[in-house]
C-alpha cells in the first residue's frame, strides 16, 4: 500500500494540521486577551481570578482545583473577579491569582497568600492535631483521589465530559473533541509518572473507592469534615466530590456517592447551597437510582433523606447570622455580589419548585 493510502499517513497529517491550526487559534486567543486584560484587569487592592470557562451543565468548572479556590473565597467573603482567559500561569498553573500585581499559583499557595496577606485563616479554632489530620487529608485527596477522578472524567468518560465543554463556532465540536482528547492523554502520561497510571481500570477504581470510603469515615455525622466549623479541607474535598457527584452521571464515583456514601453528597449539598445559592441543581440529582444505570429523572424528591439528620452538631456558632462568610460582600452602586460569577441559575419558577420541594439544609 502506498503513503498516500497509508491510514496512518493520513490520521498523521490530520494530526500534525489540526495541531497545527489549533495552536494558531490559541496564540490568536491569548494575544487578543493579553490586550483584553491590559486594558480591563487591574489588581490594585482586587483578586482577580483566573481559570477555565464554565461549563455547560451548570457546575463552575470541571478542574477540582479552581472549584476548591473559588469555593474558599467564598467561604472566606473575599470579593473577587473571575477571568476566564484558560492562560496558565507562568509555572504552568489553573488557577492563579492576581493581587496588587502580585501573582500566586497552585491552590496551597494561593491560600497561603491570602491568609498572609489578607490576614483570613478557615483553620484557626483547628489544634495543631486537627491541622496535622487536615494536612494529611488534603494530601490524599489532592495527590491521590485527583488522580483517579481525572482518570473517570478524561479517559474512562472522556465523550461525555467533551460534551460538558463550551465553546461556540462553527467549528466547536472539532476543537471539544481535540481538547478532550489531548487532555486525556496528558492525563494518561502524567497518571503515568505519578505511578497510579500503571495500574488497571479496575485497580484505579478500587483505589478511588478506597479514598471515598476514607472520606465517608471521617465526615461521619458531622457537618464539616473537622466538627461544626469549616476548615479549608471543606473547600479541597468539596472541589474534587462535586466532580463525581454532578459530572460523572452513571459512573462508579456517582453511584457511591448517591448511593452508599450518602453522607458525602449531602456535604457536597450542604456546600452547594451555603457558598453556591445561584447553581441550581435538580432534586433527582441529590440521589442515585441503581436500576437507571444513572441518575434519576423520573423519580419523586420524596425518597429523599433529611440532609439535617446527617450532623448531629449542636453548635451553631457558624450560622449565617454570625458568620460573615454566609453573606456576599455587595458593590455600592448595586446589590451584585463582588462574587462576579456567572454560573447559570434556575427561574423563579425552578426556585420556587426547589423551595417547594427539597427539604431544609441546615448550613
Amino acid at each position: 500500500m502506498s503513503a498516500l493510502g497509508s491510514d496512518s499517513w493520513w490520521k498523521k497529517t490530520l494530526y500534525i494540521t489540526g495541531g497545527a491550526l489549533l495552536a494558531a487559534a490559541a496564540y490568536l486567543l491569548h494575544e487578543l486577551l493579553a490586550i483584553r486584560k491590559e486594558q480591563e484587569l487591574d489588581s490594585q487592592d482586587a483578586i482577580i481570578l483566573h481559570q477555565f470557562s464554565r461549563p455547560k451543565n451548570g457546575i463552575p468548572s470541571l478542574s477540582p482545583f479552581c472549584l476548591k479556590i473559588e469555593t474558599y473565597l467564598r467561604m472566606v467573603d473575599l470579593p473577587y473577579q473571575n477571568y476566564f482567559d484558560g492562560r496558565l500561569s507562568p509555572q504552568g498553573k489553573m488557577p492563579w491569582i492576581e493581587y496588587n500585581h502580585e501573582q500566586v499559583s497552585g491552590s496551597e499557595f494561593i491560600v497561603d497568600f491570602l491568609e498572609e496577606k489578607l490576614g483570613v485563616n478557615l483553620n484557626k479554632n483547628l489544634t495543631p492535631q486537627e491541622r496535622a489530620v487536615s494536612r494529611a487529608v488534603t494530601k490524599m485527596v489532592e495527590e491521590h483521589l485527583y488522580w483517579t477522578i481525572a482518570y473517570c472524567q478524561w479517559v474512562d468518560n472522556v465523550e461525555e465530559t467533551q460534551n460538558l465543554l463550551a465553546m461556540d463556532g462553527p467549528l466547536s465540536d472539532t476543537l471539544k473533541w481535540v481538547l478532550s482528547h489531548l487532555n486525556g492523554s496528558m492525563v494518561r502520561r502524567e497518571m503515568y509518572g505519578h505511578g497510579i497510571g500503571r495500574f488497571s481500570k479496575e485497580e484505579v477504581y478500587r483505589l478511588m473507592e478506597k479514598d471515598m470510603r476514607t472520606l465517608a469515615t471521617l465526615l461521619g455525622d458531622k457537618k464539616y469534615f473537622m466538627g461544626s466549623k469549616m476548615s479549608t479541607l471543606d473547600a479541597t474535598v468539596f472541589g474534587h466530590l462535586a466532580q463525581a457527584m454532578w459530572t460523572l452521571p452513571g459512573t462508579r464515583p456517582e453511584q457511591l456517592i448517591k448511593g452508599e456514601l450518602i453522607n458525602l453528597a449531602m456535604f457536597c449539598e450542604r456546600m452547594r447551597r451555603r457558598f453556591w445559592p445561584e447553581w441550581f441543581v435538580e432534586v433527582e440529582d441529590l440521589y442515585y437510582d441503581g436500576d437507571s444505570g444513572s441518575s434519576s429523572r423520573t423519580g419523586t424528591p420524596a425518597g429523599l433523606l433529611d440532609f439535617d439528620l446527617f450532623s448531629r452538631t449542636d453548635t451553631l456558632d457558624d450560622s449565617e447570622s454570625s458568620n460573615p462568610s454566609a453573606k456576599h460582600t455587595r458593590t455600592p452602586d448595586s446589590d451584585h455580589s463582588l462574587f462576579d460569577s456567572d454560573v447559570d441559575t434556575g427561574s423563579e419558577n425552578d426556585i420556587h419548585l426547589k423551595d417547594e420541594f427539597m427539604p431544609d439544609l441546615e448550613v
